[in-house]
């Protein structure tokens, strides 16, 4: 009766083992996750955006973001994806979008930015009810894959 009540908790503890082992086995690891951005063409450019804006408008400058910059990135060359983050301590925005190449980036005309960039400003504007636009961009830069 005791081997027998010793026998069912090994048996309960190896399937608990192997169960666990089973899950973890297929949890991405870090290295996983490293190794795809190997997978980067080596002219991709990030073109980074740093932005001011209050907590208290966060959700319609991510709203403005979504409804307009991002439906008229996806249409142009070169364009491969972007990826919106929020400091709350600091109430500051990063944007990273990632371009093909610079050439395709730089390409787009600055009259055609400037004037998504107005719809932008102007939707807001009416949103919040303001005259100025209350996100000041803080930093512009680009990133390049170094190694």
């Amino acid at each position: 009766m005791k081997a027998s009540f010793i026998f069912t908790g090994l048996l309960k503890f190896f399937i608990r083992s192997l169960i666990i082992i089973l899950i973890l086995s297929n949890i991405p690891s870090e290295t996983s996750s490293c190794l795809a951005m190997t997978t980067m063409q080596k002219d991709t450019v990030f073109e980074e955006l740093r932005i001011n804006v209050p907590l208290k408008y966060k959700s319609i400058w991510y709203q403005a973001e979504s409804t307009i910059w991002e439906p008229w990135l996806a249409k142009q060359k070169g364009f491969i994806g972007r990826q919106l983050f929020y400091d709350e301590l600091n109430e500051e925005a990063l944007i990273l979008v990632k371009w093909e190449n610079k050439k395709l980036w730089k390409d787009i005309s600055l009259d055609e930015v400037d004037q998504i960039q107005r719809k932008f400003e102007e939707a807001v504007k009416s949103t919040i009810r303001v005259e100025n636009n209350p996100f000041k961009l803080i930093y512009e830069g680009e990133l390049k894959k170094q190694g």
